[in-house]
């Protein structure tokens, strides 16, 4: 019998990321100096930082490796950031994190969006999520398709849903005040 997702998201303690194309729309733009900005939603910020805030894990990982990238992940609260790895090269990342971490592959949800995401995505255990925009292949083989589009609010709508379901979304506020 198979479990349903309100059930699997109940389950969730981590969540992890891929950079471009979920936590920004996947525009690059290429400056003379060689930098390359991205540009985030807030509210995907946000749910990150009310994330780490309650207790849940958050973790990135991600093939671009750029400053400005993060300092905005520090800024929100992330410790887990592992940028600059190989687009091959995401599961070794993902495998040493959990064993390192002691996490059950059933707590973890993973959003990814694109081909180098697919290795950890196809985990039997994780819970595997994307953005409405994502790879054919990716949306092929993911639990969960948010309905927002990656940098447009698909991180804080899976983040909203997996708390909605474990009831600690809105737990920062007081019954009185929404009675």
């Amino acid at each position: 019998m198979s479990t349903s997702l309100p059930e699997r998201f109940q389950r969730i303690t981590t969540f992890i990321f891929d950079v471009d194309g979920v936590m920004t729309d996947g525009s690059v733009l290429a400056l003379e100096s060689g930098e390359q900005p991205r540009t985030f939603h807030v509210r995907d910020g946000y749910g990150i930082n009310r994330a780490l805030r309650l207790g849940y894990r958050v973790a990135i990982i991600s093939a671009q490796n750029q400053l400005g990238v993060r300092k905005r992940l520090e800024y929100l609260g992330v410790k887990d950031i592992f940028i600059g790895a190989s687009p091959d090269g995401k599961l070794p990342i993902y495998e040493k994190y959990i064993r390192e971490n002691n996490l059950s592959e059933d707590e973890i949800v993973f959003m990814g969006d694109d081909l180098p995401d697919f290795e950890v995505m196809m985990r039997e255990e994780l819970l595997g999520a994307c953005p409405a925009d994502s790879a054919e292949e990716i949306l092929a083989i993911a639990d969960y398709i948010s309905p927002k589009d990656g940098g447009h609010g698909a991180v804080r709508d899976l983040i909203e849903q997996v708390m909605k379901a474990q009831g600690t979304w809105m737990s920062w506020v007081k019954k009185e005040s929404i009675e």
